[in-house]
C-alpha cells in the first residue's frame, strides 16, 4: 500500500483533490495521463544547498514526484532522491545569460499538471523568499490546479548560522531585516527598497549582492560607520564553501583580494561579532585585515 496519502494530505492543498480509489500498483499515482483532475503541484523548498537541511516534506515530495522542475544553484545530489523515471526539467537562470522566462515555467508547470502527474517545483531556500513561489502559485490558481507551498531553510537564516552569525543577539541586535541586491543601482531599474531605512536596522542581510557590492556599500556607509563588522560567505552550506570576516570600510577591497563570486551572502552589523573561526563546514576562513580579528572579540563557545 502507498504511503502517499498519509505524506501529503489533500486538506493542505489549495485546491480539492479527487477522492483515491486505490492506491496500489500503476493507480498509485493521483491521476493517469488521462485523467479528469489536474495536478498537484508542490513548490518545495530545497534549503541553503547543503542536501542534509532538506525538509522531511521535501524529501517525501521528492520522492513521489513524477515531474521536477528544478533551478540553476541546486545540489545535484538533491536529485538523486528523485525516482530514475521521473522527468527532470531544468529551468534555471544564470545571471546575464538567457534563460527560460518566468512566463514559459507557469505553462510548463500547468502543462503537467493538467496531465495529471504529480509535479515539485524545486527551488533554492524557501519558495517564498525571493524565490518567485507567490507568481508561480497565483498562476496556478489562475489555472485552477491544486497547489501547496513546502517551506525551506533561507539561506538567509542558514549560512549565517553555519558561520557562527546569529542575526539577532540580547543587547546587540533586536532586528534584522534581508533584502536582494539583484538590479540595484542599475540604470533604469525601478528601485522599490528604502536602503537608507536598512542601513539603520541592527543586521542587514543582503542577498544577490555581489555584482552590485559597491553601490549596497555605499548606500550602507551613508548611515553606518565604516569599522562595522561585515561578513561575506560564498557557497554558504556547499563544498568549497568560503567566509570572508571584515569591516564596512575594508569589504569592497578584501572582497575583490579574495575573489569572492556569487553566490555569496553579506551580513552587516556588530553580530558577526560572533563569527565562528571553525573550519569544519568551509574549506577557507579568510581574515585578510591584518589585526582586524581582535577588533572582533566574542566567539561563539
Amino acid at each position: 500500500m502507498s504511503r502517499w496519502p498519509k505524506e501529503v494530505s489533500a486538506p493542505a492543498l489549495r485546491s480539492p483533490l479527487p477522492t483515491l480509489a486505490s492506491t496500489t500498483g500503476s493507480s498509485s499515482r493521483l491521476l493517469s495521463s488521462g485523467g479528469s483532475f489536474p495536478g498537484p503541484v508542490w513548490l518545495v523548498g530545497a534549503g541553503p544547498g547543503d542536501p542534509e537541511l532538506l525538509t522531511l516534506r521535501a524529501w517525501r515530495c521528492l520522492q513521489q514526484a513524477e515531474v521536477v522542475l528544478f533551478d540553476r544553484l541546486l545540489d545535484p545530489r538533491l536529485l538523486a532522491e528523485v525516482p530514475v523515471e521521473t522527468e527532470r526539467c531544468y529551468v534555471g537562470k544564470a545571471p546575464g545569460q538567457p534563460g527560460i522566462g518566468q512566463e514559459a515555467i507557469h505553462r510548463l508547470l500547468i502543462d503537467r499538471a493538467r496531465r495529471g502527474l504529480r509535479v515539485v517545483r524545486l527551488k533554492g531556500g524557501d519558495p517564498y523568499v525571493f524565490g518567485r513561489g507567490g507568481e508561480e502559485g497565483a498562476a496556478l490558481d489562475a489555472a485552477g490546479i491544486p497547489w501547496q507551498v513546502v517551506p525551506g531553510l533561507s539561506s538567509a537564516l542558514a549560512v549565517p548560522a553555519l558561520a557562527g552569525i546569529p542575526l539577532t543577539h540580547r543587547g546587540v541586535a533586536g532586528n534584522f531585516t534581508v533584502v536582494t541586491a539583484h538590479r540595484a543601482g542599475q540604470a533604469g531599474a525601478t528601485q522599490t527598497t528604502d536602503w537608507d531605512a536598512i542601513a539603520r536596522l541592527d543586521t542587514v542581510v543582503v542577498l544577490m549582492g555581489v555584482s552590485a557590492l559597491p553601490w549596497v556599500v555605499s548606500r550602507l556607509l551613508r548611515h553606518r560607520h565604516p569599522e562595522t563588522p561585515a561578513a561575506m560567505i560564498e557557497r554558504g552550506t556547499l563544498p568549497g564553501e568560503r567566509r570572508l570576516i571584515t569591516d564596512l570600510g575594508h569589504l569592497l577591497q578584501d572582497a575583490a583580494l579574495g575573489g569572492i563570486a556569487a553566490p555569496a551572502i553579506l551580513v552587516v552589523g556588530d553580530v558577526v561579532r560572533f563569527a565562528a573561526t571553525s573550519t569544519s563546514t568551509a574549506s577557507v576562513d579568510w581574515l585578510p585585515t591584518p589585526g582586524l580579528w581582535k577588533q572582533l572579540p566574542g566567539r561563539c563557545a
